[in-house]
């Protein structure tokens, strides 16, 4: 009788599962699902609402992945991100990353984790270093960029100590362990609570790369006046490598988008020039290729990105899912509302230090003026950190359901959004990526088949078995480098 019992909860959990992540696929492919969808990105909201401070979220994942699903379980929600606390700062700490502030450590047990940019003169990049990051991307990062971003790594040619050979054994045994459990998590989302995890896969801006981990903000802007030809040269030589990352890490099924965070890459950081001739032309051929594998990307648009609308909108069709954050919603819902999903739009202050009814207030606005023929999902402006209040973020959630319907609605998940209309298998279709420079580790690649092979005299039996032995352990080293790149 109990099995029985079981049984049929797990059977109407996964039918909610599957109601929720058809109704959240049908918004994102700008159509009207059964009622809107609500994905919020919790972060250090879920330690609020559980009851783990800062430093245990950060610094124990397992208790993150705890608080995330116990608020998926009691909040009614379509979607979420299965650890929004993404930097798992005790991986930060057996690398021996200089550049986090550490709950607990460096900052309260309170306080979120912090990025420490450095001063300009003492950038992670040197400007005369541009020409060794676009001959090799992967090189320059092994061998110059992480042995000055973590404490213990030397380079090349210097003493080798101990906790240089235990910042990768640790740290590649570490980065392991936290993104194997992250399989497990989602399902946990799936069969406790029926909810779906929200993304899958990350994407950067290559010029958002240079200014957030290698050159910082100021080096950046002067290298703009100064050096131009290099930033751009720079950004092109990132591209085939940043889409490499996002297509392996993204969702095989191409039902949830890659998250594509957005910095500062926008006016006024950088001018308007700049954005049409370096930064724009080196991130639109990767949403491209992405979309033509049948990727949508979530823009999450971080500031105010309204100057761009324009740009954004020659994507094709359905290809983006659009966040907003500090931008004007209705404005980004009159220039984008007719090609793209869009998200967000309740301003995290509220949500922070004002009413609940006020933030039902807001919620109608939103829904009246941008979600009454479909395509948007709730969501608060930015992620959600330890200021939101409980009660804000439930009136949120309680005044969706209950004025978030659509009566003429529906809800099919479908086939892989790009199918139709943005196809890979198009025999004259051109790739849109850059090729590598000649002579660098390949996407993908820290030692590429070929030069491994050439170690050997012979071979006796089946090589491609050994070749593909050999790329897919490769791959977890390039992973290593470029995920702490990207993620930590």
């Amino acid at each position: 009788m109990a099995t029985s019992a079981s049984s049929a909860a797990a059977t109407d959990m996964e039918a909610l599962y599957q109601q929720r992540l058809a109704r959240y696929v049908t918004a994102m492919r700008n159509e009207k699902p059964d009622m809107i969808p609500i994905r919020p990105f919790v972060a250090e909201f879920t330690g609020t609402y559980a009851g783990y401070d800062c430093q245990q979220l950060a610094h124990d994942y397992n208790q993150a992945f705890d608080a995330a699903c116990r608020c998926a379980a009691d909040f009614d929600w379509d979607a979420v991100v299965a650890n929004m606390v993404y930097v798992w700062t005790g991986l930060a700490q057996v690398i021996g990353l200089n550049y986090f502030g550490i709950p607990g450590i460096d900052v309260p047990p309170h306080h979120g984790f912090q990025y420490r940019e450095p001063p300009e003169e003492e950038a992670f990049m040197r400007p005369e270093e541009y020409d060794q990051l676009i001959e090799d991307p992967t090189g320059y990062l092994l061998n110059v960029w992480l042995p000055r971003v973590a404490r213990p790594v030397q380079r090349p040619g210097e003493p080798v100590t101990l906790e240089h050979n235990l910042s990768f054994l640790k740290g590649g045994m570490a980065m392991l362990q936290y993104f194997s459990g992250f399989p497990s998590q989602i399902n946990r989302l799936r069969t406790e609570s029926g909810t779906v995890s929200a993304i899958a896969g990350i994407f950067k801006a290559p010029m958002d790369i240079i200014a957030d981990k290698l050159r910082g903000y100021f080096g950046l802007v002067t290298d703009l006046m100064e050096r131009p030809e290099k930033v751009m040269a720079a950004c092109e030589a990132l591209m085939p490598f940043l889409y490499n990352v996002a297509t392996t890490t993204a969702d095989p099924d191409k039902n949830v988008p890659i998250g594509y965070w957005m910095h500062r890459g926008c006016v006024p950081f950088v001018t308007p020039d700049q954005f049409d001739n370096i930064y724009w032309p080196t991130v639109k051929p990767i949403i491209e290729e992405l979309w033509a594998d049948g990727h949508q990307t979530l823009f999450y648009a971080e500031g105010n990105w309204d100057y761009h609308l324009e740009r954004f909108a020659e994507l094709p069709d359905l290809s983006i899912v659009y966040h907003v954050d500090q931008g004007d919603i209705f404005k980004v819902h009159e220039a984008l509302g007719g090609k793209f999903c869009l998200s967000g739009g309740i301003p995290n202050y509220l949500l922070a230090f004002s009413s609940p009814e006020e933030v039902r207030e807001c919620c109608k606005k939103v829904i009246d003026g941008v979600a009454r023929d479909g395509g948007y999902i709730m969501d608060a402006s930015a992620i959600m950190q330890n200021d939101s209040r409980v009660e804000n973020v439930r009136a949120m959630t309680d005044f969706t359901r209950q004025h978030g319907g659509y009566a003429d609605g529906h809800s099919t998940a479908g086939p892989p959004v790009g199918k139709s209309t943005f196809v890979r298998d198009d025999p004259n279709r051109q790739s849109r990526m850059p090729s590598p420079p000649p002579g660098a580790m390949p996407p993908g690649s820290v030692v590429p088949w070929q030069r491994e092979a050439k170690r050997y005299t012979e071979f006796t039996g089946d090589v491609e078995l050994v070749k593909s032995i050999w790329d897919g352990i490769d791959g977890f080293a390039n992973m290593y480098i470029w995920q702490i790149l990207l993620s930590f």
